[in-house]
């Protein structure tokens, strides 16, 4: 991996999670988006549905706002990657840098 982040910030309030990536590139998630990418294997729907990259559908999916998309704590996992724990009790996702990259929902990004 190449593109570490240099910043990480979750804003409650306005349930946006932000990263400042190596390369100067801003990343702006909103928590729903984040919830609806989780990369584990329940949410992506068995092992069979596992992939590097996030499901191109949760782009178009509605903005959710509950205790499913309310983050209570964001944990890192070694050097690559961070877990969330969501107010709901779900915490099995591990967002690695280069999901997380691929989930920049900027126009940069998208094309």
């Amino acid at each position: 991996m190449q593109n570490k982040p240099q910043g990480i910030k979750a804003d409650r309030n306005k349930n946006l999670l932000t990263i400042t990536w190596q390369d100067d590139h801003v990343s702006t998630y909103p928590f729903s988006l984040i919830r609806m990418a989780c990369p584990c294997v329940e949410c992506r729907g068995g092992h069979e549905r596992m992939s590097d990259t996030p499901d191109p559908e949760v782009f178009g999916l509605p903005i959710e706002e509950s205790e499913r998309t309310r983050i209570e704590n964001i944990v890192p996992v070694g050097s690559y990657a961070f877990s969330i724990h969501w107010e709901d009790g779900h915490s099995a996702g591990i967002y690695n840098w280069d999901y997380l990259r691929l989930l920049c929902s900027c126009e940069r990004c998208r094309s």
